[in-house]
């Protein structure tokens, strides 16, 4: 079994499609087609049922991915710290944020690393905080910034960056508009609008609803801050969201705190218990700058 079979056998479950595979990869279609093969051949089965229009992944298939990714990511890691012990850091870094966490000014932060750090690919991607913090578990990311909630898969820590209140976010018409604060019972007998599941605002919120009893109403999930903002600019929802998104609101949009002790909103970064010498390079830019 080769590091390359691996690798264009995770591109290929990526994509679900041979041609997109090998187009992001960069080969022919024929030679990753061949390479998926003889990784079949070797394993004894079959790791994709394919059709005309995709391939998806097969039990065994499935059982394989976590740990190629691993595999993958180990290997990258090595070649880090040979590069790290010359004196040079290369390779690539996965960095992977939820939108609008605040605290840290990301792209800032960025930008001066790869100043500081020319041979490092750097690779962001967006995503709620549940799944980041399952892909820096899973080797797809080296670090994350994260809003905390939950317990943590066996292989990641968190360095907490900061800790925050929340707010309802609501029309100036409202009824909540005029209050100095507002409490859990009184939203959750108001229609919301919200984050989609595995958003960390969204499960933070859930969360204290379920500890106090009550049952919350997301009539209308979204997937970005602009339109939450939006819909609730209209009168479709209140929004209970971290208090750094009153700095973000329209001024036409009213922020009233929430009345709970309970319901704070902690940035983090998320890393393996081993980073590699990049993401250790990234972790203790950020912490230096905050």
């Amino acid at each position: 079994m080769e590091l390359r079979q691996l690798e264009h056998f995770i591109a290929v479950a990526s994509e679900q499609h041979f041609t997109r595979a090998a187009e992001a990869m960069q080969i022919s279609q024929s030679g990753l087609s061949a390479s998926v093969r003889a990784l079949e051949h070797e394993l004894g089965t079959p790791l994709f049922t394919r059709s005309t229009r995709r391939v998806v992944l097969t039990q065994a298939g499935r059982a394989l991915l976590e740990e190629a990714r691993r595999t993958v990511a180990s290997a990258a890691a090595a070649r880090s710290a040979v590069q790290a012990v010359r004196g040079v850091l290369g390779g690539t870094l996965s960095v992977g944020t939820e939108q609008c966490l605040g605290v840290v000014d990301l792209g800032s932060e960025l930008a001066r690393f790869r100043t500081e750090h020319p041979g490092v690919e750097i690779r962001l991607g967006f995503d709620g905080s549940a799944d980041l913090v399952e892909r820096v578990a899973s080797g797809q990311m080296d670090l994350a910034m994260v809003a905390e909630f939950g317990s943590l898969p066996p292989g990641v820590r968190t360095e907490r960056l900061s800790t925050e209140s929340f707010v309802i976010l609501c029309n100036p018409e409202h009824r909540f508009a005029d209050l100095k604060s507002v409490t859990l019972d009184e939203i959750a007998e108001e229609p919301q609008v919200g984050f989609l599941p595995g958003w960390a605002a969204r499960s933070i919120a859930e969360r204290a609803f379920t500890a106090a009893g009550l049952h919350t109403r997301v009539t209308m999930e979204v997937n970005d801050v602009h339109t939450l903002l939006d819909l609730v600019g209209h009168g479709l929802g209140v929004a209970v969201v971290p208090e750094h998104f009153e700095q973000k609101r329209p001024e036409s949009l009213c922020a009233v705190p929430v009345k709970e002790q309970d319901l704070d909103w902690n940035v983090a970064i998320a890393i393996p218990e081993q980073p590699g010498p990049a993401g250790q390079a990234l972790l203790k830019q950020i912490l230096g700058s905050v």
